[in-house]
């Protein structure tokens, strides 16, 4: 019996290099963010005329905003600075995700690839993904091609021509699920630590409430109000950034989720498709 070995093509249209924008972005970001934010607390939140008297040790203006934040102490600008940067990096992600998902919902491009496929239009399928473009047309493509390729190999068992196209679409799949799932990390970081640094700030505070009221004779009363004010400045702070990361690691993470969900309908509507509509090869012998 002669047989042929599948071997999974290397689609250049799906496989590509890890791109390294991603990082670059990343790398830019966090010291950008870090910078703005510490320059918005020493001379918007810090500025003078916040404060009474001129003087940004003493209290701040009533009902001045700016002056309370400012009493948070240094930890205020690495709070605000994480804040910044799950903003940033929430349009970031937001953006790739819609981008990944194409022109026309997911559910509508299954169903799109399911028709055609029961059709017999492998061409139709290919355009329908061409004209839907995003990381899931990208990998239903690649089923398809190779599905187009089997389609031409009857010295290959069903079999392994079904094992071509699965191979095909979860190496295709590999290629695209790490960059919807970049800077994904940073964001569920950010909501690990933020509370944490934002408790750090509170500790700070409340040393400084503490000393104040341990110094012989009347307390001091501004040193005693400051500290409490750090400290729940940056209670608040904190929580506030952690929740916001939750929050967005949550959404996104149901978006890829809901992507790969489409990716595997897609995959088995190819593969049970061409199990069905094709039949087992016909074994040639040799005659010697």
């Amino acid at each position: 019996m002669e047989k042929k070995t599948a071997v999974a093509s290397k689609n250049p249209n799906v496989e590509k290099a890890p791109s390294p924008i991603g990082g670059i972005f990343a790398t830019i970001v966090i010291p950008i963010a870090i910078i703005v934010c510490v320059l918005i607390y020493m001379f918007v939140l810090g500025n003078p005329a916040n404060f009474e008297g001129g003087d940004p040790d003493s209290h701040p203006l009533p009902g001045n905003y700016l002056g309370i934040v400012y009493k948070g102490g240094w930890v205020v600008p690495i709070l605000m600075a994480l804040n910044l940067m799950v903003f940033i990096f929430a349009i970031e992600r937001a953006l790739t995700i819609s981008k990944a998902k194409g022109s026309k919902s997911i559910a509508a491009f299954v169903r799109i690839i399911s028709a055609k496929l029961n059709q017999r239009d492998i061409n139709g399928a290919i355009a329908a993904c061409d004209a839907q473009k995003g990381s899931v047309a990208n990998v239903v493509k690649a089923g398809l091609l190779k599905y187009k390729e089997m389609q031409n190999e009857p010295e290959l068992l069903k079999a392994e021509k079904v094992a071509a196209i699965q191979k095909e679409i979860e190496e295709s799949t590999s290629l695209e699920l790490p960059m919807l799932e970049k800077n994904l990390v940073i964001i569920s970081t950010i909501a690990s630590i933020s509370t944490l640094v934002g408790l750090i700030g509170t500790v700070l505070g409340m040393i400084k409430a503490f000393a104040a009221l341990a110094q012989g004779g009347a307390p001091d009363a501004v040193g005693l109000a400051n500290g409490i004010s750090e400290a729940l400045i940056n209670t608040a702070l904190g929580i506030t950034g952690s929740a916001i990361a939750i929050i967005a690691y949550n959404y996104f993470t149901s978006k890829i989720d809901e992507l790969t969900y489409g990716i595997d309908e897609a995959g088995f509507s190819i593969i049970s498709t061409f199990a069905s509509q094709h039949d087992t090869a016909p074994v040639k012998t040799q005659t010697v």
